[in-house]
């Protein structure tokens, strides 16, 4: 099937017992048993839920997955990879990734004796150079956040393969519209669900999609015995929202690619960070692997004062945490996203006190781009 077409059925039915179209919300903690030892599939809410279960089937279809393994965050889900190393492994990551990421690994992982390794991988042979004999995981994030470096998904999966190694994606900023991480030879892809598979904003949710029966299982044992499950409410609200993902990702796409064509215009634009722009350094790559470019732009004013005049000047616009909603967003990465990033780290990737991340939403573009001229010209 379609994209959308599986984005509004796979995992789904009308409900058995009325006919509903829309999967129920199973709002139990428990089920009742024909006899000792004589179950429907259903025994415990932690460990099944029927809303849950049709959650994780349609997203593993959209990625071209088999496995859907889902958590009540995107920060749970990476958390459930702890899972697949042990004390003395050695990860090599994405430098520029979620500011909640290096925080986990960093002040969490590293007091298990896991290892890391930062590394800019829009060059892949630097992975090559970081691979020891205790090298268990190689863990990319594509567009990279904030900065929208790109990593060829293919050749790093090749990489990692050759070593015996997993490799993991997360997919959060494109989605399995854009992006397909598993048909470029990834072994896991993961996503913060509270961004744009749900796209509303209100909804924290997190999920990890793999092919392989081995990881999945691991992956499955941990979500049952550390039970960090969405809620049911939570997953049929965004089950509700992929019906909608592929028109929303259209929008935001669309929206995007005009805003970052109007900025790179504009004399108070130091720097813009786009895949979609020709002048970006790796959006060749993008044409390549992606089939969209997203909706995160991320722009550099060269000047501090200009930014925070900026952030504080909007009107459609809204300053705060997250993206991939269909309101328009606006964050300040140095004092939000990215604050537990040591200051010399952040300027080293670009991440300066002048550097403002744009989430796009799905508003009249024509709003965005009077909006953006309004607060800098105030």
């Amino acid at each position: 099937m379609g994209f959308a077409t599986d984005a509004i059925h796979a995992g789904q039915s009308p409900d058995s017992a009325t006919g509903a179209v829309m999967t129920p919300i199973y709002m139990t903690s428990t089920y009742a048993q024909d006899e000792l030892g004589k179950h429907k599939g259903y025994e415990y809410g932690r460990t099944h839920n029927p809303t849950r279960e049709a959650l994780e089937k349609n997203i593993a279809a959209l990625e071209r997955g088999k496995y859907g393994i889902a958590f009540a965050s995107g920060v749970a889900a990476i958390q459930a990879l702890q899972g697949l190393v042990k004390s003395g492994d050695h990860i090599i990551a994405s430098d520029n990734v979620y500011g909640g990421t290096y925080r986990l690994f960093e002040k969490i992982w590293r007091d298990y004796n896991i290892n890391f390794s930062w590394i800019d991988m829009s060059n892949p042979d630097n992975i090559i150079n970081e691979i020891i004999a205790d090298t268990r995981l190689v863990y990319i994030e594509t567009p990279t956040n904030p900065m929208l470096n790109l990593t060829d998904i293919k050749r790093v999966s090749e990489i990692a393969k050759n070593a015996g190694l997993f490799t993991v994606v997360d997919n959060t900023f494109m989605t399995p519209y854009f992006q397909r991480p598993l048909e470029l030879g990834a072994d896991i892809v993961l996503h913060s669900s509270t961004k744009y598979l749900n796209g509303h904003s209100d909804v924290i949710g997190g999920i990890i999609v793999t092919r392989k029966e081995d990881i999945h299982e691991k992956i499955r044992f941990i979500q049952k015995a550390a039970g960090a499950v969405p809620s049911p409410f939570d997953c049929w609200l965004t089950l509700r929202a992929t019906k909608t993902l592929a028109i929303r990702m259209k929008q935001h796409n669309e929206n995007a690619m005009k805003i970052a064509g109007y900025l790179q215009n504009q004399s108070y634009v130091k720097s813009i960070y786009y895949p979609g722009l020709k002048t970006h350094p790796h959006h060749e790559l993008a044409l390549k692997q992606m089939s969209g470019f997203g909706g995160i732009v991320s722009i550099d004013f060269g000047d501090a004062e200009l930014a925070e005049k900026f952030l504080r000047s909007t009107k459609v616009f809204t300053l705060a945490e997250s993206l991939g909603g269909v309101e328009s967003l606006l964050c300040h990465p140095a004092t939000m996203t990215h604050a537990s990033v040591p200051k010399r780290e952040r300027e080293r990737m670009g991440i300066t006190e002048s550097l403002v991340r744009l989430s796009v939403g799905i508003e009249d573009v024509e709003d965005l781009i009077a909006d953006i001229e309004q607060a800098v010209n105030l």
